[in-house]
């Protein structure tokens, strides 16, 4: 039996797609000059996402059956970037890049035989919604033309191919700056790098395009003239925000992008019944989901793969990253909580750190200046001030004091510490590690504890006290004698 190749597999998908179904080409492969960086353009984050994943995903949810991403430049940066992707996302390598049209040429084999529609999106658009490729798509669909393109008026049209009309109002062609005259350079109307082009259409036109210009390369918008000088009609779909359609090509656009992003999560959240107290200075991954009822107060960032419950209250300052938080718990000013999992009606901070796998089971709370990391405190246990847990245990109802400190690290290797159910631990506690304080049991207050203590037992580990009697007083006499010192004469 022959053994189904990649090829195999592309060719058994786009059978599967009808001949108006869509294709995504994202093009992927530049370099990026502008954003100054050893990292790929396409790889940094806007908003909790790479910012080609934002394209991709804006794609797949506007509901493209498939998509073939365009990569060079730095290629395995981009492929880490999109991340785990399912049989629907292919890649095509385009080893020198000599323009967009000749990204486009790269992808020919992954899509040869599809019929249907194709749209082609730059993969520097994140702020890019779902419901605006759908408009486009069905204003080409309605257009009964070869090749659609989006536009956007802008005030600063610096770095943009210009939209170049005739007398009917018609578009004729598509000038990059670099090619184009002082009064072409005027001209506010701008392409936003977003295509809809009929396959049948597309690769015959393209490969008569040549690298007749400044920069040597071969141009997509050349297919404009090219289908203009064939009598062929190219619809254009002018888009009212320009700032949604404009790709982001440097650190200030970067910002920009995401500050949209931030804005439209915000929005989303306010609608769905979240309070936002400033959502202009709260900001919040794309893949947040946060549940209604919940306040959250500004300067607060909500990060990564984050879930917050219903009813929850998150302070100023604070950071999540990659947690999940339960109904109803009280996250205090200026709290830090990464990869961790609290439970319902919890309460923490105000300034705690959480480290990940930290779990906080059903009303626990962490108090002021509280580090853990790889503890999990079980239900109504409490560390309140100071303290730091690391690699522990700690039991239903514990209560550890200011200062208690799980020594878990000997210099070569890490310990667990177990302190079981309504445990007391005093302040200035040093527990360390590998140790258990069993069921029930007081530690008294400054003691280091190195050996196991039974349940329900009292250990104390500390310097005895001794009392002088008067030494203050003799002190203090001898201090003031020898200030006085002898005089000099």
């Amino acid at each position: 039996m022959r053994a189904v190749t990649s090829a195999d597999h592309e060719r058994s998908t786009l059978a599967g797609l009808k001949q108006r179904d869509v294709v995504a080409l994202i093009l992927a492969a530049g370099i990026g000059k502008r954003m100054l960086s050893r990292t790929s353009k396409l790889a940094h984050h806007v908003a909790g996402r790479p910012m080609v994943r934002h394209v991709v995903e804006a794609a797949r949810s506007a509901g493209a059956l498939r998509t073939v991403v365009v990569v060079g430049n730095q290629a395995d940066d981009v492929r880490q970037a999109i991340g785990n992707h399912d049989k629907s996302i292919a890649f095509a390598f385009q080893k020198d890049q000599h323009g967009t049209g000749h990204a486009v040429l790269a992808a020919e084999r992954q899509i040869h035989g599809h019929q249907g529609i194709v749209l082609i999106l730059n993969g520097d658009l994140p702020a890019l919604r779902p419901e605006t490729i759908r408009a486009f798509v069905d204003f080409h669909r309605h257009s009964g033309a070869p090749l659609s393109l989006l536009t956007a008026v802008v005030t600063n049209p610096t770095g943009y191919g210009r939209i170049i009309r005739n007398y009917a109002g018609d578009i004729a062609r598509i000038v990059e700056e670099a090619d184009a005259t002082v009064e072409e350079r005027a001209t506010q109307e701008i392409n936003c790098g977003i295509y809809c082009a009929e396959m049948q259409e597309l690769y015959r036109p393209l490969r008569r395009a040549t690298r007749n210009n400044a920069q040597g390369e071969i141009y997509l918008t050349d297919l404009v003239e090219i289908l203009h000088k064939d009598a062929r009609k190219v619809a254009a779909y002018r888009h009212p925000d320009a700032a949604e359609v404009l790709g982001v090509n440097n650190r200030r656009e970067l910002a920009v992008a995401a500050r949209a992003l931030y804005r439209r999560k915000a929005d989303a959240l306010l609608t769905a019944g979240v309070s936002l107290i400033d959502p202009d200075a709260t900001y919040i991954d794309a893949d947040v989901h946060v549940g209604r009822d919940t306040v959250i107060e500004p300067g607060v960032m909500l990060i990564g793969s984050t879930e917050i419950g219903e009813g929850t209250h998150i302070g100023v300052g604070s950071r999540i990253a990659d947690s999940r938080i339960g109904d109803g718990t009280m996250i205090l000013a200026y709290s830090v909580i990464s990869g961790s999992q609290i439970g319902r009606a919890c309460r923490i901070g105000p300034f705690a750190h959480l480290r990940p796998e930290t779990v906080l089971d059903e009303k626990a709370r962490i108090g002021n200046f509280v580090e853990t990391k790889k503890t999990r405190l079980g239900r109504g246990a409490k560390a309140n001030h100071l303290a730091y847990l690391g690699d522990a245990e700690i039991g239903r109802g514990a209560n550890l004091g200011a200062g208690t400190i799980t020594c878990n690290y000997d210099g070569v290797a890490k310990h667990r510490t177990i302190v079981e159910d309504e445990v007391f631990i005093g302040s200035d506690t040093q527990l360390v590690a590998p140790v258990r304080i069993r069921r029930g049991a007081y530690v008294g207050a400054g003691s280091t504890i190195t050996r196991d203590v039974p349940a329900y037992s009292l250990a104390i580990s500390r310097g005895r006290q001794e009392i002088k009697k008067d030494w203050a007083k003799r002190f203090s006499a001898r201090a003031r004698q020898k200030d006085k010192g002898p005089r000099s004469k």
